[in-house]
């Protein structure tokens, strides 16, 4: 056995992975997971979900579910935002924070209601790199006399149909109307005949569904999509895609040592609103004595693209780092996520970033850098 098949048995691999190696995908290494990066080319499909739709295997991230009675009021002190809002059939995004403010993961929690008896239903969703780290700190700071928590990740296929006609494409295979479905709303719904959780959440800046599923299910729908004529996507569009929406990657965009007001999630925090929670001093303290650093969007010229990791100057000196980087196919020129100095954040400031030894200016601009017109 070479190496390269020692390193791909030794990789986690979703229900729907033969259909990707069917379908042709160039597959790789993800957060300890088989995944395919690209089926067509990163750019087709990449158009795709910007023009029509895409979908997306994202059966790797982890899928928690809490129910007991005040699940909501345990949540509330280890997020900074006010889950108290929701209504069932609701979601929020928002980030699990240490003692220091900084971001443990980025989540979201869906709330799905309680029943007469007072017992609430909330189902989680995380990175599949952090699931385990997620899962470990959920239960340490979880009363788990009063919630009872299940890890479904192994349990569940989690495909991701996004675009403009993304609708269009999941009606026919679904019994409830989607249209009335709103921003990070949610369902249990009846698909191809079976259960089904749909929720209007997405990573590419698009309208969109996540839809859960048992696997044969969710190979079902994989291939009646396909045959409906969505477009395969991989992890190299998804990415391209978010990061036009400028959506945080964890562990490059925001981590452990990141906080959301640094990270430009300040709507995350909703200090006004709601009690303490692990991490509230360290994010009180910023707002009261602002920020050291910011991280911002870079446009540059030409086709020098600002990778993860590249160094950003002013005036000669380095004063931050790239965080993530690409050509944004569009708009067609580089744009990137940076950390950078609060007084060198602003708008139309002038920086630059060294590209193997050389230097190339780039200019902070407005985030995110693409605004979908069609999005729910």
């Amino acid at each position: 056995m070479s190496n390269q098949e020692n390193i791909a048995t030794s990789l986690a691999r979703t229900p729907l992975y033969q259909l990707g190696v069917e379908l042709k995908a160039r597959l790789t290494s993800f957060g300890g997971w088989e995944m395919p990066v690209q089926y067509g080319g990163i750019t087709s499909e990449h158009e795709a979900v910007r023009t029509a739709a895409g979908m997306f295997d994202i059966s790797h991230m982890g899928k928690f579910t809490l129910e007991g009675k005040k699940v909501i009021d345990q949540l509330q002190g280890l997020v900074p935002s006010d889950l108290n809002r929701l209504q069932p059939g609701q979601a929020q995004y928002t980030v699990l924070l240490n003692p220091q403010g900084g971001i443990i993961d980025d989540i979201i929690v869906y709330y799905q209601g309680e029943d007469s008896t007072g017992v609430e239903k909330v189902a989680i969703v995380v990175n599949a790199a952090t699931t385990t780290k997620d899962k470990t700190w959920l239960l340490q700071n979880l009363n788990l006399d009063q919630v009872k928590f299940q890890d479904i990740s192994p349990e569940k296929v989690l495909i991701a149909l996004q675009g403009p006609q993304a609708v269009k494409y999941l009606q026919p295979f679904v019994a409830e109307n989607l249209q009335p479905i709103k921003a990070f709303g949610h369902l249990q719904a009846t698909l191809l005949g079976q259960p089904a959780f749909i929720a209007r959440t997405g990573y590419t800046g698009e309208d969109g569904f996540e839809i859960m599923v048992d696997p044969e299910v969710g190979i079902e729908l994989w291939l009646s999509l396909y045959n409906a004529g969505v477009v395969p996507c991989g992890l190299g569009a998804r990415d391209t895609l978010r990061l036009e929406a400028a959506m945080a990657l964890y562990g490059q965009d925001i981590d452990d040592t990141t906080t959301p007001l640094e990270a430009g999630l300040g709507w995350l925090v909703h200090l006004d609103t709601k009690g303490d929670f692990i991490g509230r001093s360290v994010l009180e303290q910023q707002k009261a004595n602002g920020l050291q650093r910011r991280l911002v969007g870079l446009k540059m010229p030409g086709r020098n693209i600002a990778r993860h990791g590249y160094q950003v100057l002013s005036a000669g000196q380095v004063i931050g780092e790239v965080t993530s980087g690409t050509i944004s196919p569009t708009l067609g020129y580089p744009i990137a996520l940076a950390y950078v100095p609060t007084k060198l954040a602003s708008v139309g400031q002038q920086l630059e970033v060294e590209i193997r030894s050389k230097t190339y200016p780039a200019v902070v601009v407005k985030r995110p850098f693409y605004r979908s017109k069609t999005k729910a």
